[in-house]
């Protein structure tokens, strides 16, 4: 396992940090410990969570991926908690989980109340990494490309929630904090914001990045390498889209079977895509798993890869695909496929 520092901080962290969305869902608890257990095995030591999951959660099932983890590092004990970063995310704004809390904000008491909840569910004293979820303002998501029209109905407050960051840093309750779902200007600003008012710094932003959706690169690349923010890659196999598994029709069990709502891998480019990244894998003797996520990793802005599995097998694949280095040709015939067909997953 390769280990980095994350950005701003003396934290260690492995290269390869383990998503678990899937925990409470598809995932049962006894499944998530085991998957756990695995990741540490090999080496893990940075874990990835939020409030919200697990993913096409509702009320229900509301918060069970945070209790999965909670229950684990209850059993493993505080001595070899005290050996993991735990990254955990506040829900921002987002039609259809107001059962979260009223309103999804980021005002102080709903930061307090998310905090909170996250210690209680994780079983923990303190939270290593906390991360806002995606823009309080709402915006373009998933799907878009870009940004056309501003929320007119918020108003900045990047010095209000540094400042409550700031309490919670001082109570122990976080140690540092990161942004998800992010953009170039909100990053500068609570960079500056940061500085200017001698308030905690953002040590990371997670975002998604793979051959499906590199618009990291636009913007958000040289922000981050010049501004020491390091990305935390979400989604390197883009759904699972980038195992190849839905060139011939959508599996049953598979994420999008199960949940059709996830619309940004649903449209005829990301085929066509896929089916040239796979011939160009097979050329090379690679899965189209292993080219994806090596490319990932191997870019110099990525501080940390998130991988999620739904099975051990899954996650064994995963893992082992960072031990692949890409030649530089195959990284040229890479950039080739990107020009023809850029982004068709954004």
């Amino acid at each position: 396992m390769k280990y980095t520092t994350l950005p701003n901080t003396a934290l260690k962290i492995s290269k390869v940090c383990l998503g678990t969305m899937t925990f409470g869902n598809q995932n049962s608890e006894a499944e998530s410990h085991s998957q756990l257990d695995y990741a540490i095995e090999r080496g893990v030591n940075f874990l990835d969570t939020a409030e919200m999951y697990p993913i096409g959660g509702n009320e229900h099932i509301f918060g069970s991926t945070e209790r999965h983890i909670g229950s684990w590092l209850a059993k493993i004990g505080a001595d070899q908690r005290e050996k993991l970063v735990l990254a955990t995310k506040i829900a921002g704004p987002n039609r259809g989980m107001e059962y979260i809390r009223k309103p999804l904000d980021f005002s102080k008491k709903s930061i307090h109340e998310a905090v909170d909840l996250s210690l209680k569910n994780l079983q923990t004293d303190y939270i290593d990494l906390y991360q806002m979820h995606w823009p309080e303002r709402i915006m373009n998501m998933f799907g878009q490309r870009g940004l056309t029209k501003i929320d007119e109905n918020w108003q900045e407050n990047f010095v209000d929630v540094l400042t409550i960051y700031d309490g919670l840093i001082k109570e122990g309750k976080i140690k540092h904090i990161g942004l998800s779902n992010e953009v170039p200007w909100a990053v500068m600003k609570f960079i500056h914001e940061s500085e200017k008012h001698n308030l905690p710094r953002i040590a990371t932003i997670q975002n998604p990045y793979s051959l499906l959706n590199r618009l990291f690169e636009v913007g958000l690349s040289e922000v981050c390498m010049r501004e020491n923010v390091g990305l935390l890659a979400y989604s390197p196999l883009g759904f699972g889209f980038l195992t190849g598994k839905y060139l011939n029709g959508y599996p049953e069990n598979s994420r999008l079977k199960l949940f059709p709502n996830f619309i940004r891998y649903n449209n005829e480019n990301c085929f066509k895509a896929t089916r040239l990244y796979q011939e160009l894998a097979q050329e090379n003797g690679l899965t189209l798993a292993q080219m994806a996520i090596a490319f990932v990793h191997q870019q110099q802005f990525v501080t940390s890869t998130i991988i999620g599995a739904t099975t051990l097998e899954q996650l064994k694949v995963n893992m082992d695909s960072f031990e692949v280095q890409l030649s530089a040709d195959i990284v040229s015939k890479i950039n080739v496929i990107q020009e023809i067909i850029p982004n068709p997953a954004p």
